[in-house]
């Protein structure tokens, strides 16, 4: 994917996650516990899918020639974003 268009797909990523902290703001000012506690694990969950994008995106521009990605290497690296993904999300 195309440097751009991958930021912008972060981006977006990221002011979800904002709207997310944003109604655990207001839950918690209203006192709901029950809300808070959804919308704390919801944000968890998010950010940790962030984080494993980016660690993905990481690995596959930085780490692996893109042109070698049929090879023992690459396939490890693949490997290796699954566990990412795996933990993460």
């Amino acid at each position: 994917m195309e440097p751009d268009k991958e930021k912008r797909k972060l981006l977006n990523r990221l002011r979800r996650i904002r709207g997310q902290v944003d109604a655990l703001e207001r839950a918690l000012d209203a006192d709901n516990h029950a809300t808070v506690l959804q919308q704390a694990t919801a944000c968890r969950g998010a950010l940790d899918g962030f984080i494993a994008e980016v660690i993905e995106d990481h690995i596959r521009e930085r780490v692996v020639d893109p042109e070698r990605r049929d090879t023992p290497q690459g396939r490890a690296a693949e490997e290796l974003i699954e566990i990412v993904h795996s933990y993460l999300t």
